[in-house]
């Protein structure tokens, strides 16, 4: 155990005095590089802000007149193919009421067309009955 602990000293010890030779060894900027350098980094990131903000309005225009007017127009169409529909159903029921109104005056005319057979039938036999009584 007393070698582990040693060699764990030993190791942090080689570690530090590694890290410290490597420090030395980066070339660290100098001030006019580190401001060149930030004022490129917020510069792109303020094109990046615009570009991101012209394409938002152009799509939330797009969105507004582009996609909301073709919705209001398949609305339309819907609406219009609707109420068709229901004006054909209204011509149909009302073509429905026409051939029962049609149906009705036939079977009125064919029930009186009867009545007046069956009334002239009567006539000429009140006819027949005078003739052979006189």
């Amino acid at each position: 155990m007393a070698k582990t602990d040693k060699e764990n000293k030993n190791a942090q010890k080689h570690f530090w005095k590694d890290f410290k030779a490597e420090l030395k060894k980066v070339i660290w900027p100098t001030p006019k590089q580190i401001v060149n350098n930030t004022a490129t980094v917020i510069g792109i990131v303020l094109i990046t802000v615009v570009i991101v903000f012209i394409l938002d309005v152009a799509f939330d225009a797009l969105n507004t007149y582009g996609i909301n007017k073709l919705r209001t127009l398949v609305e339309n169409t819907n609406t219009t193919t609707e109420t068709e529909n229901v004006v054909d159903e209204n011509s149909i029921d009302t073509n429905m009421v026409e051939e029962d109104s049609t149906e009705n005056t036939t079977t009125e005319e064919t029930n009186n067309i009867e009545e007046d057979t069956v009334g002239n039938e009567e006539n000429e036999e009140n006819t027949e009955n005078t003739e052979n009584a006189e």
